[in-house]
């Protein structure tokens, strides 16, 4: 197997509508163990884009609620909940390899079967791989902030994203988003609530404390630090 797993090239052609995706390539420096943890591990956490819908009852050998974290970063969060919520199945999508690679020997040395990853694209893993209706939850922490104006666009809640999560997502599954930038949580206020799917848990234009099951990250340190406050929304998708 590559040890340098990656993305395939996206068409970039100005003549061509810029399709909707969940990231911007920015691939750092992996480390000698982050690219042993692709041979040694990826068998057992790993799986390799099909372009198919998948039976994820088979892939993780068993039926449990299906929980999707777009966007993990280097992996804390998804190593706390395999730890603290062993009775959900999480599935992690990453293109940077660094982070990739971080969480499959944090994985390992958990010995967790309750996590698998995807190093790809997450809006093509949703639109390709995951069947409507089967998410009960899908989380996403701290997604880049693009705070330019002229870079909103780029940001990935955006509404035809939202409606394909809500196609995936089971009535009555919950969609658990976290900012540390205010202007962010302002227009995901505007997307979300815009939804007629969803149901903001806290009100129209409303946040919750922190809940039990989202720790602390390295993210919201850093922004806690820089005088940035964190806003936690939940949705119900009706």
């Amino acid at each position: 197997m590559n040890e340098e797993r990656a993305p395939p090239p996206q068409d970039e052609s100005p003549t061509r509508r810029r399709a909707i995706r969940s990231f911007v390539l920015r691939q750092g420096r992996q480390t000698d163990a982050q690219k042993r943890a692709f041979v040694e591990h990826w068998p057992r956490f790993g799986v390799d884009y099909r372009g198919e819908r998948r039976d994820f009852e088979q892939v993780f050998g068993r039926s449990n609620p299906l929980v999707m974290e777009i966007g993990f970063g280097n992996g804390e969060q998804l190593l706390f909940a395999a730890e603290h919520e062993p009775g959900k199945d999480f599935l992690g999508i990453e293109v940077h390899g660094p982070g990739v690679g971080r969480l499959l020997n944090g994985l390992a040395e958990l010995d967790a079967g309750n996590v698998r990853v995807y190093q790809r694209d997450a809006v093509e893993v949703l639109k390709h791989e995951v069947a409507d209706g089967a998410l009960a939850e899908a989380r996403i922490y701290f997604p880049d902030p693009w705070h330019k104006k002229r870079h909103h666009k780029r940001r990935l809640v955006q509404p035809e994203f939202v409606g394909l999560l809500c196609e995936r997502l089971a009535v009555g599954g919950r969609l658990h988003l976290a900012t540390d930038w205010e202007n962010y949580a302002e227009h995901m206020w505007d997307v979300l609530d815009a939804e007629p799917r969803l149901r903001n848990v806290a009100g129209a234009r409303g946040s919750v404390p922190r809940p039990e099951w989202r720790r602390q990250t390295h993210f919201e340190t850093r922004g806690q630090k820089l005088g940035h406050g964190v806003w936690d929304l939940i949705y119900q998708r009706q």
